[in-house]
Formats: C-alpha cells, sequence, structure tokens
C-alpha cells in the first residue's frame, strides 16, 4: 500500500479533478464519493472549495492525498471497505509525531478527523487498479492549522501501519522496502555532492526528512545511523556492500565521481559541442542554480545534446507543477523543462507573450534575470513563456 500527502495552493483544482468535475479528467464514470466530512450533503467542487477556503484563507490551504493499496487486497471491496479503509489511514495518520535523533519532536501531530475533507474513489480507465484521493482543509474544526511538515514521510508511515494492521505486508518486508529507498536517496545525495564533507552530507540527508545521528571516532565518524519518523537504520544497512558505512562512505563518494568524469567525457567526445552554460547578458547577475543548497531539489535538463544538473527551489517546483499538472495535461514534462530552462537562464524566448495582465512580451532582453524580482514571480512568468511557447495539451486531447 502506498501513500502520499502535499499541500497545495491550487485547491480548486485538486478537488475538480478528484471529484470528476475537471475538463480535463477522463472517464468521469469512473469515479465515486467515499466520504465527506464535516460538509453539506453532496456538495459540488466549488461549493467545497467555499467552506474550505473561508475555514483555511492562507496560501496552501489544501492537503492532498492518494492512497493505493495493492489490488489484490481490495478486489471484492465494498463502498463501506473504501470508507473503512480511509478512516484507519486518518486514525494512523494522526498518530503520528515526528522526532530528531535526540527525540525532541520537530513535527508535531495533525487532526485530519475533525477538518473538512472530501474523499473519492478512482478507477484507473486502462487497468482497472482503484485508489483513493482526498482534499483536505489545513484548518481543523478549532481553528488549528494541520501540520505538513515533512507530510510525505507521515503519510508512508499511516500507510504502512494500516498495510501491517491489515495483514497486506509484513514490518519485516517494509524495512527493506524503507531501507532501500534509503540507499537510494543517499547515493543521489552523494552523487549530487560537488566535494566529499561529512557536515554537508548531514545537511542534504536532513533536507530530504531524514535524521542522522553520527558516533564519533578518533579520526573522525566510526558510524553513523539514518532515522525515518520513529525507525532508524544502522549505515550497514543501507545498499549492498556496506559502500555507505562511515569507514567507506569517502570511498563510495569517489567512485560515483569517477564515473560520472567518465560519462561527462564522453558525452563532450561525442557531442562535440562546448559545455552549456546560462545565456544571460555578461552585465546580468543570476542566482547560481548548479550547486545544492537547503530547500532545493535536482533537476536534470538535456540541452544542446548534454545533460545537465540544476537544484531549483521547492517554492519553485512547486510553482511549475501547480501550472503544469501531470493529471491533467499530456505534455506537461515539456512544458517543465521550458520554464525551468528559461528560470535558470538556460535558454531565451525573445519573443514570446507571457501573457500577464493584459499582455506584454518577453522581448525585453532582462526578463528573466531582473535581481529586484521576486523569485516565484519569475518562476510565474517562465510558465506562462513556456506555455505560449509550446502550448498545454489536456488529456481531453484539445489544444489550449
Amino acid at each position: 500500500m502506498v501513500a502520499k500527502a502535499a499541500s497545495i495552493s491550487h485547491g480548486i483544482n485538486c478537488i475538480r479533478y478528484i471529484s470528476g468535475e475537471s475538463k480535463n479528467k477522463e472517464n468521469p464514470e469512473l469515479i465515486y464519493r467515499v466520504k465527506d466530512n464535516l460538509l453539506p450533503c453532496e456538495l459540488d467542487a466549488m461549493g467545497i472549495w467555499d467552506l474550505m477556503k473561508a475555514g483555511a484563507p492562507m496560501k496552501k490551504s489544501v492537503i492532498r492525498m492518494e492512497i493505493c493499496p495493492g489490488g489484490e487486497h481490495t478486489e471484492n471491496f465494498t463502498m463501506q471497505d473504501w470508507q473503512k479503509l480511509w478512516d484507519d489511514f486518518v486514525r494512523e495518520f494522526d498518530k503520528i509525531e515526528l522526532e530528531d535523533e535526540n527525540g525532541k519532536v520537530y513535527s508535531h501531530k495533525t487532526n485530519i478527523a475533525d477538518s473538512i475533507y472530501t474523499v473519492w474513489l478512482h478507477y484507473e480507465s486502462d487497468s482497472g487498479i482503484p485508489h483513493l484521493h482526498a482534499a483536505v482543509c489545513r484548518k481543523d474544526r478549532f481553528g488549528m492549522t494541520n501540520n505538513d511538515h515533512n507530510i510525505h514521510i507521515r503519510a508512508q508511515e499511516a500507510a504502512q501501519a494500516v498495510a501491517i494492521r491489515r495483514g497486506w505486508i509484513t514490518a519485516a518486508e517494509i524495512h527493506k522496502m524503507n531501507a532501500d529507498k534509503i540507499a537510494d536517496d543517499l547515493t543521489e545525495i552523494l552523487r549530487a555532492m560537488p566535494s566529499w564533507s561529512w557536515n554537508d552530507y548531514a545537511a542534504r540527508i536532513r533536507a530530504k526528512g531524514y535524521t542522522i545521528m553520527i558516533r564519533p571516532g578518533k579520526k573522525g565518524p566510526y558510524g553513523y545511523s539514518i532515522g525515518m519518523g520513529k525507525v532508524r537504520f544502522k549505515a550497514s544497512e543501507l545498499g549492498t556492500g556496506r559502500k555507505l558505512t562511515a569507514s567507506r562512505i569517502e570511498d563510495t563518494w569517489n567512485k560515483l565521481h569517477s564515473q560520472s568524469a567518465v560519462k561527462s567525457k564522453q558525452l563532450v567526445k561525442h557531442a562535440g559541442t562546448k559545455p552549456v552554460v546560462p545565456v544571460v547578458s555578461p552585465d546580468k547577475q543570476v542566482l547560481d542554480y548548479t550547486t545544492w543548497q537547503e530547500g532545493t531539489s535536482r533537476y536534470e535538463l538535456t540541452h544542446g545534446g548534454k545533460t545537465s544538473q540544476f537544484y531549483i527551489p521547492n517554492d519553485v517546483m512547486q510553482v511549475f507543477d501547480d501550472e503544469f499538472d501531470y493529471r491533467e495535461i499530456v505534455n506537461w514534462q515539456e512544458l517543465t523543462d521550458m520554464a525551468v530552462a528559461l528560470f535558470v537562464g538556460l535558454t531565451a524566448l525573445d519573443t514570446v507573450s507571457t501573457g500577464s495582465g493584459g499582455g506584454g512580451s518577453s522581448n525585453d532582453d532582462n526578463w528573466r534575470d531582473r535581481k529586484d524580482e521576486d523569485e516565484i514571480e519569475r518562476a510565474r512568468r517562465c510558465a506562462r513563456a513556456a506555455a505560449a511557447r509550446l502550448g498545454k495539451t489536456p488529456k481531453s486531447g484539445r489544444r489550449r
């Protein structure tokens, strides 16, 4: 059983999608209302949104949730069974408190059970796989804000607790799955580090939502463990060949970067092109998105026959995710790539209208790199420019 959760700003779009009212949602007949909480009977999407917005007037006013149990476990489910599954998930979700390596709570409990929410059952049109979608108000009925700090980890833990309780999966299987996921994340962190440093390594691990406890030794760290919620994993449990242990971690970083260096040389040799650099005027200065900073995520772009990686602020990526919702737009990946390329200054669109306000165009040379412009607003301008150039193709097949 898999579960996802995220706080979002596009609440009405989310509710329209999960309720089947979105114009871009294919096969709305495969969508069924499961349960509403603290809502009048059978409200439409706008009615639900109006009540949520009134209760939580903030930028990210809605928590979006998705729950996908294994098809073999839900083959004979009735609507009452789906309601019970949701109630079980909420009960586990609301119980969770996240603690750091010192046992200090850094993410307090939520109160989804006493919040406005709407839950819907979807069936994939091709595979027939059933799954639940929910939109939850960020504030409960007592006016308290539901915590969204590392909410994706909270959703994973709740799903695992429900699966174990129902006998769908064992604790040992979940432990192995989590260990594999952490190992993959740590390997990606090592690949992204420009140089080896324990401090940088630990900071990037914490930025991923994990905790880390390091055991000091005479010549540096003797060992370390990674925390996911209340569960801890020794480094020796992660990956294969003990390559992520304290004694071998630097060698692993060296090997990963040796492989990357060889691959980069091969790409340059075959492509025969100069290294990709951001397209900006010499007298303009843009922020450096080629190195990792806290609150950023790695994004790969292929440009001029070469793949480059950038580190985009999470808030900026949220803008692009909101603008180019993969569930509604067919060419969301192309649009996102174009928007990111514009944002980092990798490419230019000198004649594309951004469609802001009463119109306008991007042929003012510095529209991408204005130093006095808010980063989020610049991201929105890049998204509009990408949409103007490529056009959005809804899943209904009509181009707009």
